[in-house]
């Protein structure tokens, strides 16, 4: 995952060949220009550097589009058209990197927070997260790999008029990628599930190790007698409760096991987890979806609680045997930056149950799209045209963010994917007065998780399809993303331009409840309305904004 010193070498040669080769070229120009008028040299740009890079700069534009579906292979090195070397330099677009993410835990999270009476903490926002949390659908394509979606819409003005104040000149930019539809429950591989459950103290409470219980009950009851499954325990120690078991002919034994579960003393994730994963190299079965399954509200307090020497102790197995986790969060009380680090760099996602309808949803409805693995290592770079754009900001992801020097090196850490999810990333874009043609290219790569050869996908979005008013114009899943992103830059206390007051939000989403005749989309109006009284409607004003390039 890391670059070599030889490699560094040359690149700083090449940098330092490039850098002296454009004060060449200022100086031959300035002679040249001395003694004309010619046009006065005001450039939007002036340093020619690009905002908002990755920390070790540099970066590549994504590559022309091609055909959605078709998955086409990628050059490691990313490659470059013939000629290029002759062709007359340009300064490079604005790049925005970053790994994709399937998790919704934060939303689920704050959702639990919210309807106990409390705001989330701002730390525990995520706003891809919220926005992840909703269907968009988008395309799909008909095999393996992604469909790449990009439109949407101006933020400010039109007949529909809202979107707060500040945002006549900007727009929103909604980047839509998409896995194939999730496989029925008889179409899909046999899973092999260690299941690794948190006994602590702390699960005694309501909401916790009894949600576990039925979890795992409706679980049993959901997979297929080809499956199998393990339970592991902790507390202050970790426990085998069952080793590897078929689901055919022992359904009954499994929930007598889940059925005795009961709170002990405190939390030692690492031992848990350390155990689970001795267990799932143990049952490992060829041809299977092997998995470990966090159960636990991530209050870690005895042991190892540090993530990081936590899944080096497991690094071995998730590598060798391709063993993934996710981790599924409960309580009132939870601790959720632990859980997320865990997940992410396990190689896998992480979501949040707080009632028995939500524990359904994951286990019943979402099986497949948590169990099986389509893309590994997946990474979006999204390429803003500087000629049309003035400003930028990417909504979220800011612990997903890659260099954008890394995009084509398979060698760093993206998102696991599955079937059936939908990824989506937003952008605040601003764009130059009069401005007509490309806005953006956006390109997903990611690796075939059983060749591991490295694919990509690219979309084009341009000005005209930018023309439509947000609020009212745009279609209701792209509204729908919008006012999720908006309140949870609400409750972070951030500051996206035009962003419409909490109850202006909790409106907009009650009549998308409507028009959409999605419960999801009604709970998410509740929710912002919890925040607004919270909050005590207050509103926020719109602050200082940059003048070019990616808005940090």
């Amino acid at each position: 995952m890391h670059q070599t010193d030889r490699r560094h070498g040359k690149r700083d040669a090449r940098r330092a060949g490039a850098v002296a080769l454009l004060l060449a070229g200022a100086v031959a120009l300035t002679a040249c220009s001395a003694g004309g008028s010619g046009s006065d040299g005001t450039r939007d740009v002036s340093s020619g550097k690009r905002q908002g890079q990755g920390p070790s700069g540099g970066g590549q534009p994504a590559p022309d589009a091609v055909p959605p579906g078709t998955g086409r292979p990628a050059a490691p090195g990313g490659g470059g058209a013939d000629g290029a070397a002759e062709a007359k330099p340009e300064a490079p677009d604005y790049l925005s990197t970053f790994a994709l993410d399937v998790d919704t835990a934060s939303y689920g999270y704050a959702r639990r927070t919210l309807g106990d009476g409390r705001l989330p903490a701002p730390g525990e926002i995520r706003p891809e997260e919220f926005v992840n949390s909703f269907r968009q659908g988008y395309e799909r394509p008909k095999g393996s790999g992604f469909t790449v979606n990009v439109d949407g819409a101006r933020m400010g003005g039109g007949k529909a008029g809202g979107g707060g104040s500040g945002a006549s000149d900007w727009s929103l930019i909604r980047v839509g990628l998409a896995t194939e539809a999730a496989p029925k429950a008889a179409e899909r591989p046999p899973a092999a599930l260690t299941f690794v459950i948190d006994v602590s103290g702390s699960m005694a409470e309501p909401g916790r190790l009894d949600l576990v219980r039925s979890s795992l009950e409706i679980l049993t009851d959901e997979l297929r007698d080809d499956d199998s499954l393990s339970l592991v325990t902790f507390s202050d120690e970790a426990e085998t409760r069952l080793p590897m078991t078929r689901l055919q002919g022992n359904r009954n034994r499994i929930k007598d096991v889940v059925e005795e579960l009961r709170p002990a003393q405190s939390t030692n994730v690492g031992a848990g987890i350390t155990l689970g994963y001795e267990e799932a190299v143990e049952g490992h079965r060829e041809g299977a979806t092997n998995r470990v399954v966090l159960l636990s509200d991530a209050l870690a307090n005895t042991g190892d609680t540090e993530a990081e020497s936590i899944l080096e102790k497991i690094d071995s197995a998730r590598r060798e045997h391709g063993i993934t986790l996710f981790g599924v969060g409960v309580g009132s009380e939870y601790g959720d930056a632990f859980m997320e680090q865990l997940t992410n760099k396990g190689d896998g996602n992480t979501t949040y149950i707080g009632d028995e309808e939500q524990a359904r949803k994951v286990f019943v409805d979402q099986l497949p799209a948590h169990l099986e693995i389509r893309a590994r290592d997946a990474k979006a770079q999204v390429a803003f045209d500087r000629k049309t754009v003035k400003q930028f900001r990417l909504v979220g992801y800011e612990n997903r963010k890659v260099a954008d020097d890394d995009f084509r090196d398979d060698g760093v850490d993206g998102g696991e994917v599955g079937p059936g999810h939908t990824v989506t990333a937003l952008y605040a874009v601003r764009l130059r007065e009069g401005a007509s043609g490309r806005v953006a290219e956006a390109t997903v790569r990611w690796l075939d998780p059983e060749t591991r050869e490295a694919r990509e996908e690219t979309g084009t979005v341009r000005t005209g399809s930018l023309e439509e008013p947000l609020w009212g114009g745009a279609g209701d899943r792209l509204q729908v993303a919008a006012v999720a992103a908006y309140f949870a830059d609400h409750l972070r206390g951030g500051d996206l331009p035009g962003a419409p007051g909490l109850g202006e939000l909790a409106s907009r989403a009650a009549d998308l409840a409507e028009a959409t005749e999605d419960g999801s989309v009604r709970k998410l109006a509740t929710a912002i309305g919890q925040a607004d009284r919270l909050k005590g409607g207050a509103g926020r004003g719109d602050g200082p904004e940059p003048d070019e390039g990616e808005i940090g």
